[in-house]
């Protein structure tokens, strides 16, 4: 071997020889004997260098996983023996080999068993076993064989194969994997079970490491062997017995867990559970100890949720079978198990709490289908009602300013209670609403002495009701009384208590957060509008010393705003000039901090636009209101363009179009308020509107920072076109020209879009433009198209996909808004050579989505042009192109039958041919009988069955068979 690479395996070695190293690996799997010198040096110890070993090791499976087939008989009987021979060091070594040399030793062998158990190595297993004996080193990489085996055979997890050959794949490697395990099932599994029991036996108490691997295999295996070699009585009893040693029973209460998990009949999974569980309990393991080791509780709390739930899934199959004796039975087991449950679900470790849900919410779910519930039963559920109170609570450790893992998980395990809750209230929201009512009420009352987080909690669970008892539209204060009157207590208490207060980030957003989840208690009870008001605009929320709770609380001043709608009248004057100072235009100037980022303040802006707009004040007023509130954004606007004109440096430059780009976005939100109710028109808006147009398009003339500018004028602009309506249009011709000068791929993609818009929306109106920007654009387009790319430049190619998209997009806009004469007026050459543009698209370009586009563009033109009265020349373009585009597409070999994009375009070529059919009537199917279909080498027949499926009235039939018909075209 070439011991200088060999040098590079190192992970501390330096670049150069690592990258030599890998050439190396990348050489030594294309030759044909490179395996041989590895198995030599693997079979002889010749090197004593892991990462050496480990590499050996990676020749070898790359030899068996994808060349094996190659070798000779006495090849692969080679590398059976370099193996054994390998295994059989192992015992004589002075010291054991690496953990990761070890687990990839065993993949190899793994690999091989695959490969040749059902032919050529059936006593695979026993070979290993007679080798290894009862050696802990043997018995070690025994059981790793077995891990790595039966993770080949189960383990959904590993992918052998690329995606796109996935599914297929995977068939092929499912029926093996079921054949191997049939096979071992027969031959060898009875002997495998026997052996990890003499190697539980011998090694329990004087070697934990092994039986705690055996442990794991027999989990593994439980799955998919006969349950009854592993639940018998020497089997669970050894197993037991490893549940009082401590170093043995995370590993016991796991293969514990896999063998209640195997599926059996109902009765006896109940009785297996039963003997489990008297076993365990006289042990002692059913009293919780809140200092107990919280790795064990974790998993004994899932072994116990597994018991649970099998019990559960008992009791429905047992239900459902009929047998009311053997279910009732099974109930009461499920019972016994509830006050175990409720330790383990109040655990204060989150992960042994966590591990539990699942029993829970299910044995929720049988109390909700039983027709009464026993005093017991009740008992439980306010048990189970109390523990999740008590679990919602953040801890002290909980950091709120800087949110790390530890609290994602909590933010998780949350999500799983928030379930619970709303089973509870399924159950039984009668005593989930008097429940949380009594909580709320005690803890608001003494809020000022009471921790951060009991309050937060007494929030959250009122908020937490609103989805727990559902009523449609947010109607919690109608309909049931008792509801209603209890969360408006509720409400009345939040809001009047002072509580919005309290100096804790966590308090103050679950405050703003209910307020405004309940925002149809304002409707009910008015009076309080003000001082809710007061708590978002103050230091309570948009002036909050935490920038978190001042972002979030903008966001739902907007939405508070916005749903009180007619009822902030009286305050609307007041409101826009205490959020005067929110809503200015932060300067790009170095040290100046904004209260608000520059996202919040679009909800800032439109909620002003919403209180302006919604007021019942007159036109004159409500324009005066716009226009003080967009005119010092029209202001900064011109001294920040001038500004960046003259800006020398790029950061300066960068930073002022940011800020420009701020002023355009604030605008365009404001224009959200509007409504086909409250048009700009109505509102008396229009002028403001346009004057902030002629405010902003000077920037697309712009030659700086063209990229940030362009796309917030453009945004602004479609804005413009949906409010202002024809008021806009003067704006679109010199606005089109700025934006297609000097433009690269992206701006044009863009770009597109709003002249589609334009198009759509006032169709004839704007033809005149149409017809003079048309060539223009499509210059730029063809421009950008045709600039060479480099061949691996995905980006670019990927741009360019995109563009072509938008392009056909353009054209399918302007023919289907029955605007054909656009084109048409453009002089021959160029109809011609936009027609050949979309017969390429529908053929050349593996790109279904712009091809199927292309096949509308076509039809749609042969509906518009190919009658006898169509343009001149026409019909023959109709016959030499179109016909062959609708054959020579769906005849490519990127023409994938069997994608569903692909299949859409294939039905608008359906359409093209049916369209071609129906305008031009007898003389198509002549042409396609006599001239077109002979040319491609059609068996007459098969014409004749074409064309009579093209002649038929239903489209989908024809449809159906075109699909048919190239399916048998393609080889």
């Amino acid at each position: 071997m070439d011991e200088q690479a060999l040098l590079g395996l190192n992970p501390n070695a330096d670049a150069d020889f690592r990258q030599r190293a890998l050439a190396y690996f990348e050489q030594l799997k294309i030759s044909q004997d490179a395996w041989q010198v590895c198995a030599e040096a693997l079979a002889q110890s010749i090197y004593s260098d892991d990462h050496i070993k480990f590499f050996c090791f990676q020749v070898l499976e790359h030899q068996i996983k994808f060349k094996y087939s190659e070798l000779t008989e006495v090849q692969q009987q080679l590398i059976r023996e370099t193996l054994i021979t390998w295994l059989q060091a192992q015992m004589l070594n002075p010291h054991p080999e690496k953990t990761f040399i070890r687990n990839k030793a065993a993949q190899v062998f793994a690999l091989l068993f695959v490969t040749e158990y059902l032919t050529k190595w059936p006593k695979f297993f026993f070979d290993i076993l007679s080798v290894v004996d009862l050696n802990p080193r043997g018995v070690d990489m025994y059981l790793r064989i077995l891990m790595a085996v039966d993770a080949e055979l189960v383990d959904r997890d590993v992918v052998h194969t690329s995606e796109a050959s996935y599914y297929f794949a995977l068939t092929l490697e499912a029926r093996r994997n079921t054949l191997l395990k049939d096979t071992m099932r027969e031959q060898c599994i009875p002997s495998l079970v026997e052996s990890w029991y003499q190697i539980l036996q011998n090694y329990q108490y004087n070697n934990s490491e092994l039986t705690c691997q055996c442990l794991e295999v027999v989990g593994a295996y439980v799955s998919w062997i006969d349950l009854s070699l592993i639940a018998n009585e020497r089997f669970i009893n050894m197993l037991l017995g490893h549940m009082s040693v401590e170093v043995l029973r995370e590993e016991a209460c796991d293969c514990l867990f896999e063998i209640v998990n195997k599926g059996m009949d109902p009765i006896d999974k109940t009785k297996l559970v039963e003997s489990l569980c008297q076993v365990l309990q006289s042990a002692g393991l059913f009293s919780i100890d809140q200092e107990d080791d919280v790795d064990f509780l974790a998993r004994f709390s899932k072994l116990v949720n597994g018991m649970g739930q099998a019990l559960i899934a008992s009791w429905t199959k047992l239900i459902k079978s009929g047998d009311m004796k053997s279910a009732q039975d099974t109930l009461q087991a499920i019972e016994a198990k509830v006050a175990l449950m409720l330790q383990l679900l109040i655990h204060e470790d989150d992960d042994i709490s966590s591990n539990i849900i699942g029993f829970c919410y299910d044995y929720l779910h049988i109390l909700k289908q039983l027709s009464a519930l026993s005093d017991q039963q009740k008992a439980n559920v306010e048990a189970i009602m109390l523990a999740v109170m008590k679990k919602l609570t953040y801890d002290e450790e909980y950091n709120f300013e800087n949110e790390g893992e530890d609290e994602a998980m909590f933010v998780e395990y949350r999500k799983q209670l928030k379930l619970l809750l709303d089973r509870l209230a399924q159950v039984s929201p009668e005593l989930l609403l008097a429940s949380v009512r009594r909580v709320f009420n005690t803890t608001l009352q003494n809020w000022q002495t009471t921790r951060f987080m009991e309050v937060e909690v007494a929030i959250r669970l009122l908020y937490m009701l609103a989805e727990a008892l559902p009523v449609s539209h947010g109607a919690h204060f109608s309909g049931d009384v008792t509801k209603a009157t209890a969360l408006q207590d509720m409400m009345r208490t939040l809001v009047t208590s002072g509580v919005s207060a309290y100096q804790h980030t966590s308090v103050t957003l679950e405050f703003f957060e209910t307020v405004v989840r309940y925002e149809k208690f304002f409707a009910v009870e008015p009076q309080h509008i003000p001082t809710v008001l007061m708590a978002f605009l103050d230091h309570r929320g948009l002036r909050h010393t935490s920038p978190k709770v001042r972002s979030r609380t903008a966001y739902l001043f907007s939405r508070f705003v916005k749903s009180l709608n007619k009822q902030m009248n009286p305050f609307i004057e007041d409101v826009l000039n205490r959020i005067q100072d929110l809503l200015e235009l932060s300067p790009p100037e170095n040290g100046y901090q904004a209260l608000l980022s520059s996202d919040d303040q679009l909800f800032i802006y439109e909620t002003a636009g919403v209180l302006i707009v919604n007021s019942e004040y007159s036109a004159e007023r409500k324009q005066a209101l716009m226009r003080n509130l967009l005119t010092p954004l029209m202001e900064k606007f011109k001294v920040l363009l001038e500004k960046l004109m003259m800006a020398q440096d790029e950061d300066r430059q960068m930073a002022l179009a940011d800020c420009l780009n701020h002023a355009v976005g604030f605008a365009s939100r404001t224009s959200k308020a509007f409504s086909n109710k409250q048009t700009v028109k109505q509102c008396g808006c229009s002028e403001v509107y346009l004057d902030c147009l002629q405010t902003f398009l000077p920037a697309l003339s712009c030659p700086l920072q063209k990229e940030v500018l362009r796309s917030g004028v453009r945004t602004f602009l479609h804005r413009m076109i949906i409010c202002l309506e024809e008021e806009v249009l003067p704006f679109i011709p010199s606005a089109s020209e700025h934006m297609l000068k000097d433009c690269e791929a992206k701006d044009l993609q863009e770009f597109i879009p709003l002249i589609n818009q334009i198009t759509a929306k006032f169709k004839t109106q704007v033809s005149p433009f149409l017809q003079q920007m048309f060539m223009p654009l499509l210059h730029a387009i063809f421009e950008v198209l045709l600039l060479p790319a480099e061949e691996n430049d995905q980006s670019a190619a990927l741009e360019k996909q995109m563009l072509r998209r938008s392009y056909f997009a353009f054209l399918q806009t302007v023919t289907g808004s029955g605007m054909s004469e656009v084109i048409a007026n453009q002089g021959a050459e160029n109809v011609e050579r936009v027609l050949f543009t979309v017969i390429q698209g529908a053929v050349d370009y593996p790109d279904p989505i712009a091809q199927k586009t292309c096949f509308i563009i076509l039809s749609k033109l042969v509906e518009l042009w190919g009658g006898k009265d169509g343009p001149v020349g026409f019909a023959d373009f109709v016959y030499k192109h179109i016909v062959p585009a609708c054959f020579l597409a769906p005849l490519k070999q990127t023409f994938d039958l069997a994608d569903a994009q692909t299949v859409l375009a294939l039905s608008e070529c359906a359409v093209t041919l049916k369209t071609i059919h129906l305008k031009r009537g007898p003389e198509c199917i002549q042409y396609l009988q006599q001239e077109y279909l002979p040319s491609l080498q059609v068996a007459p027949e098969i014409i004749q069955e074409f064309c009579q499926a093209l002649q038929q009235p239903d489209a989908k039939v024809f449809k159906n068979y075109l699909k048919v018909f190239f399916q048998r075209a393609k080889p």
